[in-house]
């Protein structure tokens, strides 16, 4: 079954073949009326084709494309997190410039400041402002961003930002974010019984404190680090206040992001299918177009409706939540083992696992990990505790967190070093650990095998397991599973082992022109550094699209004999 989007409304029609898709990506939009035009036959035509209601196809039969339509978008966003939120404010044309009474702690980024007052940040040389700035991100415009919007934030210091910020409409990039739930990304699906690890200010996007924002919403604050449900609906009213909600779609779902060829010979100007094979064997014929991007949009009946949208960019912004990290062992998929928080807190809430004698089985040294063993811990669930590492071990993240700001994590931490499996003491009532131990194989009885390192094997009856050994994140959209974009190309794309291998400045990929990642993808999971993405791609379609102009009117004025 083939079904095609073609435009029902003749005026939008119109709109469109009035504006080529050379001036839709050229127009330097300050003109306020053809900015209205364009934007609105853009937001009408893919929220008609979005929105529209159809029979439900299986994904099989996921054939539509968007055949009748020459627009082709300047950027599509794929993921609505905060990633994604922050990148669509700036492409928004909101930018930020130093404050006029503000002064930077350091002198020397200071003064560089100095020297380019009257320009914005994302006018100016970003490998500049970084060097010699030190932070806890391996990007530096993602430090350098961080030391703009929260000074001396890693010596314990709450400077507030030095940064304020202006909405030049004239910079706005069309583009649109596409996400599988409400703006807010994967905040939305986590526990919400636990803190955040970060601080609420930490946690906030350019423009809007959240402090102002929660204070609104709640009398008591009780301390600086908050619920994540406060988080994600933050987000959700940010998308809202900002003005950015015309350019978000929900409840989409990628299958497929592939790049069009075109034939130099062909004069017909048509995009064509070309197999894998001939395109190796004759490449030089061909030149690389823009991306295709193909997925479905759910709506309330549980339809899918199948989009096709062209872009002259793609942003990867998806985070890495998507597919939890697996023991790959025999009985891993036994219905009392768990992968996720999310899970094992549903069975905590129903009462599920309460009075139960048998313990839960707790894997990984994480945060995760620890907010599973203080869940199941403050429901009276008895748990052993297994993972890899020493105690001693440096790596730990316990080791990198202040005691009095984290003391439940400390707890844990203190549990774990005090309460480890011996072979006198047995199992204890409520908490044992049992360091440098994997898991060997679950039994269909509820049983687990457990292993330590010199070999020593262990049985233990289980009442559940929760496997929490971090995720990968879910680009099956992408060729090769988006291996071949990480520094390692022949491993999954991770946000510690294996991040995708960037520009240090422009976050585009490497391996791939005209695609961008940016937070945990890059190795950004705080959203404290996630932020300096959004400048960074910014920065670097601002700068080709000024480029773009400059060479359109060189060309127009030479056509025209016009200097």
């Amino acid at each position: 079954m083939t079904e095609k989007f073609v435009l029902q409304n003749d005026n939008v029609r119109g709109r469109l073949k009035a504006y080529p898709t050379s001036v839709l990506l050229d127009q330097n939009y300050s003109d306020p009326e053809t900015e209205g035009e364009i934007f609105n036959s853009l937001v009408q035509y893919f929220g008609d084709n979005l929105g529209r209601k159809v029979k439900a196809m299986p994904l099989v039969e996921e054939t539509s494309l968007l055949e009748d339509s020459s627009v082709t978008l300047p950027v599509v966003v794929i993921g609505n997190g905060p990633s994604g939120i922050c990148l669509s404010y700036m492409l928004s044309g909101y930018r930020p410039y130093l404050s006029s009474e503000a002064i930077h702690p350091n002198t020397i980024l200071h003064s560089k400041l100095e020297e380019a007052r009257h320009l914005s940040i994302v006018d100016q040389d970003l490998e500049y402002l970084s060097e010699g700035l030190e932070g806890r991100s391996s990007n530096p415009v993602a430090v350098l961003f961080d030391a703009l919007l929260h000074p001396d934030a890693d010596f314990g210091y709450d400077y507030p930002s030095i940064l304020h910020w202006k909405l030049e409409q004239h910079h706005y990039i069309p583009h649109l974010v596409l996400g599988k739930g409400p703006p807010g990304g994967a905040w939305h699906n986590m526990e919400g019984s636990m803190l955040t690890i970060s601080f609420g200010n930490w946690m906030e996007l350019p423009g809007l404190k959240f402090k102002d924002w929660v204070s609104s919403k709640r009398r008591n604050l009780k301390g600086d680090r908050v619920m994540p449900e406060e988080i994600a609906r933050y987000y959700k009213h940010y998308v809202k206040v900002m003005g950015l909600q015309k350019n978000f779609r929900e409840n989409t779902y990628i299958t497929s992001v592939s790049r069009l060829y075109r034939d130099q010979v062909d004069n017909d100007g048509q995009d064509r299918d070309i197999s894998t094979q001939h395109l190796q064997i004759e490449k030089s014929k061909f030149t690389k177009r823009n991306w295709e991007i193909r997925g479905y949009q759910r709506i309330g009946d549980g339809s899918h409706i199948p989009f096709c949208l062209f872009a002259e960019n793609v942003a990867l912004a998806t985070g890495t939540l998507d597919s939890p990290g697996r023991l790959e062992i025999d009985g891993e998929d036994f219905p009392f083992v768990f992968h996720s928080m999310p899970e094992f807190g549903a069975a905590i809430s129903k009462g599920k696992l309460c009075g139960k004698v048998d313990p839960v089985l707790i894997v990984g040294s994480g945060l995760t990990a620890a907010d599973a063993v203080l869940c199941a811990y403050n429901n009276n669930v008895p748990v052993i505790h297994v993972f890899r590492r020493r105690v001693t071990d440096p790596s730990l993240i316990f080791k990198q967190l202040p005691k009095k700001l984290y003391p439940e994590y400390h707890k844990v931490y203190h549990m774990m070093c005090t309460q480890s499996y011996s072979l006198d003491s047995n199992l204890l009532s409520d908490y044992t650990s049992f360091p440098e131990h994997h898991v060997l194989s679950f039994k269909s009885d509820m049983k687990c095998i457990l292993q330590n390192i010199s070999g020593l094997k262990k049985i233990f009856k289980l009442s559940a397991a929760v496997v929490l050994i971090g995720s990968h994140p879910n680009l099956s959209f992408l060729k090769e599973q988006g291996c071949y974009l990480g520094h390692n190309s022949s491993q999954p794309i991770t946000c510690k082992g294996n991040p995708v291998e960037i520009d240090a400045y422009t976050y585009e990929c490497v391996k791939e022109a005209n695609l961008f990642a940016l937070g945990p993808l890059v190795g950004d999971n705080f959203v404290r550094f996630l932020k300096g993405g959004a400048l960074g791609v910014t920065r670097c379609l601002a700068t080709r699209q000024k480029k773009k102009k400059q060479h359109l009117f060189v060309e127009r004025g030479g056509g025209d004999g016009i200097a």
